[in-house]
């Protein structure tokens, strides 16, 4: 075929109030898309069940994070839900220069901070049918006290507050549909001609 493409790398952010399944839509994208790279926060919270170090983020105590906030290591941080949380600007940096669409799954503070300080993102905020449907699954998923779920709940209220700040909003109320539109915006905006640049050679 007589075409030299060339592409630029993609930075996608997701996010959404906790319990509204966006964890779930982001490993159903990265399952799909090998071209998605993950970006691995940092992390004062003590690992969930299953979760792993170096992979679902970097799990450090409050001195190292102290230290990578004094060295301006951080994309983005926030305090979220009385734990702190921070992208790192080189993991990123360099996989978007390495031409890797990254995917940043990030709180909706941490994400509204990404979006104030970096020109080039898309960005998708997950949404629960309702606040009753995000109250079942928060105790379904069992990982919280009751004190926390109501925590994450009023949080949650406040959060949707800003969905206009968002390029596209996407409603998980039926898994696949929601993964359906998810890939559709990311499949479209790979298509950008901002990141996708073909050049036609002659015959």
């Amino acid at each position: 075929m007589g075409v030299i493409v060339k592409r630029k790398g993609m930075l996608l952010i997701i996010s959404g109030p906790s319990g509204t399944g966006k964890g779930t839509l982001v490993k159903k994208l990265m399952e799909s898309d090998p071209s998605i790279s993950f970006s691995c926060s940092a992390t004062t919270r003590a690992p969930r069940p299953g979760e792993i170090d170096g992979v679902h983020y970097h799990f450090i105590d409050d001195t190292a994070y102290d230290c990578l906030l004094s060295e301006d290591a951080f994309l983005e941080h926030a305090t979220v839900h009385g734990h702190r949380y921070g992208t790192l600007k080189r993991e990123v940096e360099e996989q978007l220069a390495s031409g890797k669409n990254v995917l940043l799954d990030i709180d909706p503070q941490g994400a509204i901070n990404v979006m104030n300080h970096v020109c080039d993102y898309v960005s998708v905020f997950i949404l629960p049918p309702s606040f009753s449907a995000l109250r079942v699954r928060l105790h379904t998923r069992n990982t919280d006290d009751p004190v926390e779920i109501e925590r994450r709940l009023r949080n949650a209220r406040r959060e949707v507050l800003n969905i206009g700040k968002y390029h596209y909003a996407v409603v998980n109320d039926d898994l696949e549909l929601a993964f359906s539109q998810l890939q559709s915006i990311v499949n479209a905006e790979k298509q950008r001609t901002t990141r996708f640049c073909p050049t036609i050679l002659e015959d």
